[in-house]
């Protein structure tokens, strides 16, 4: 049975274990967020056998996959509560999934390697804390491609489409607005609906040649560069959403954050 491809909002730093009004905005800003992460696997279809995350926290040169066994927290966040260095996720990776990504890539034409010492970040464990608490589950980490190529994306995804039907996840790890600057502004607030509304319906519109064309030239879409100034948190949707190309792309998550600021998530198959 294939798995559905994920585009999930990763939150601000360890926003679901800290008390949020430290920031100045309601204890509760993250709550929903972290109930839906929760009950996501409850809704698949069946359970993983191991989950590539793509996350905006790691570029290379070339498309990375990490294969590291045993990999380490990568705290990249600053100015939290000391406890928020202490949180742990040691799930395994999987070392034959990096190498069976590799040679997916490399087949499409794709510049790719595997690489020996890549850990989680915090676009990856923080949200997966919530999603697999058990860390049971094996997880390669995926990089983005430095160039920030939205259709280079969209082809790694579907390079990669083929890992659904054999029970791999994958998940891209990002933010569906992140203007730092925006957050906690009514301009930021009236960007991230535009945005968002735009991005629904490319998602889940149109047939799939016209849902890959709006992709490609989002940085054309309402708001977009005021709702990205620099894309890294939305290029992981490129991933998902070319993993699954010939289907439609659905918002099953969204809520306001941090003031007004939409944040959303997008289930695809």
């Amino acid at each position: 049975m294939s798995l559905p491809s994920y585009y999930i909002p990763h939150g601000g730093g360890p926003c679901f274990f800290m008390d949020w009004s430290l920031t100045g905005d309601p204890a509760d800003t993250w709550n929903s967020t972290a109930a839906w992460l929760r009950a996501l696997p409850g809704t698949l279809p069946q359970r993983p056998k191991a989950i590539v995350v793509i996350s905006g926290h790691w570029e290379e040169p070339v498309f990375a996959a990490a294969s590291v066994a045993a990999p380490s927290l990568i705290y990249d966040y600053t100015g939290f509560p000391a406890h928020t260095y202490e949180l742990r996720y040691p799930a395994p990776g999987a070392p034959w999934l990096a190498e069976q990504i590799v040679k997916l890539l490399t087949a499409a034409g794709l510049p790719a390697r595997v690489d020996h010492s890549r850990g989680f970040d915090h676009g990856i464990f923080i949200p997966f804390l919530l999603l697999f608490p058990l860390a049971d589950i094996p997880i390669v980490p995926l990089s983005l491609h430095r160039d920030l190529d939205p259709v280079l994306h969209l082809t790694a995804g579907r390079a990669l489409s083929a890992l659904r039907d054999q029970g791999i996840l994958i998940v891209g790890s990002g933010m569906s607005y992140h203007n730092m600057r925006g957050f906690r502004t009514r301009g930021g607030a009236q960007d991230s609906e535009l945005f968002d509304l735009w991005l629904t319906e490319a998602l889940s519109e149109g047939t799939p040649q016209d849902r890959w064309s709006k992709l490609a030239h989002w940085a054309d879409a309402p708001a977009a560069r005021r709702a990205h100034p620099r894309e890294e948190h939305l290029l992981p949707l490129m991933i998902a959403a070319g993993a699954a190309a010939d289907e439609h792309g659905a918002r099953v998550f969204s809520d306001t954050v941090m003031q007004g600021a939409r944040i959303s998530g997008y289930r695809f198959g």
